[in-house]
């Protein structure tokens, strides 16, 4: 993978996790305007499983995020595609299918 589509990933999670910002807070006004009981609403989604879905889609692209820009600091070091396991070059193919590995397949299939 190159600099440009790990950098496009990351500006797409920027995206995604300011989308998210807006959609908590507006969970947050509508928690706080709530004067019925959402739990027992049958037309839908209770406020609190909506927060939860918000807080694990935030929490999941916190984590990509996270290694994204990892994977960038490594190619300013030099060290992306390198296993930092054995040493041994990171196969094309696997960078391609998981642009933020630090493992080559067998040590990542050991650990």
């Amino acid at each position: 993978m190159d600099r440009t589509a790990l950098e496009e990933r990351l500006h797409a999670l920027d995206a995604q996790l300011a989308r998210l910002d807006a959609d908590a807070a507006s969970l947050r006004e509508a928690r706080a305007e709530a004067t019925a009981d959402d739990e027992h609403d049958p037309e839908g989604s209770t406020l609190s499983g909506e927060w939860q879905r918000v807080e694990a889609l935030r929490a999941g692209a916190e984590r990509e995020r996270v290694d994204v820009v990892a994977a960038l600091v490594r190619m300013d070091e030099g060290t992306y595609g390198v296993c930092v396991r054995c040493g041994n070059p990171i196969p094309a193919a696997r960078l391609e299918a998981r642009p933020m590995a630090t493992m080559c397949v067998a040590c990542a299939s050991a650990a």
